[in-house]
């Protein structure tokens, strides 16, 4: 039987990187804090129905209601004033973060077109990963007929790791498709 992604951690997760790494404190182990989920919506100051359109995708894809944000100052070259919804965003921990994470790993990133595993260069320097997808239909959650447009989403992962070479093992470790360099 296949473990849950906390229950991996737990029970075989974390005794590897202590002998990976040397820990010498179990809670030195890196461990996965949150997932973000990001989406801009530029045609929103435009149109507010694809903005109720998006924010209605994403709450399929991640099970839980992002906020909406909006801008803080106007920009005149983008048309877009102060106070204007202009993206959404939504942040997952705990049970909803592995579920989430356990559906990016194992159904939503293999049904990307000619996927090949996922940058490895995609750290940010302190341990946390950074993710983009170019279409939302890659979601089982998602309906073809359904979709007005076609938009991206933002996903990082946040760790308590302090180097990127940790961030990598633990990720490694939970399943996530990194490509061969």
């Amino acid at each position: 039987m296949k473990l849950d992604l906390k229950s991996l951690y737990k029970q075989e997760i974390v005794p590897a990187m202590i002998e990976a790494f040397g820990y010498k404190n179990i809670e030195e182990v890196p461990k996965i804090v949150k997932i973000s989920v990001n989406r801009g919506i530029g045609e929103a100051s435009k149109n507010s129905k694809e903005l109720d359109a998006s924010v209605q995708e994403m709450a399929l894809i991640v099970g839980q209601q992002p906020t909406i944000n909006k801008s803080r100052k106007s920009v005149a070259g983008f048309k877009i004033r102060d106070g204007m919804s202009i993206g959404s965003s939504v942040t997952l921990r705990k049970i909803q973060m592995y579920t989430f994470l356990t559906k990016l790993i194992h159904i939503v990133l293999p049904r990307i077109r000619d996927f090949r595993g996922i940058d490895p260069n995609g750290f940010d320097g302190r341990g946390n990963y950074n993710l983009g997808l170019k279409e939302q239909l890659i979601f089982p959650e998602i309906s073809y007929d359904d979709v007005t447009q076609i938009r991206g989403l933002d996903i990082s992962i946040v760790t308590t790791a302090k180097t990127d070479e940790e961030a990598h093992a633990l990720l490694k470790a939970f399943g996530m498709p990194f490509a061969k360099t």
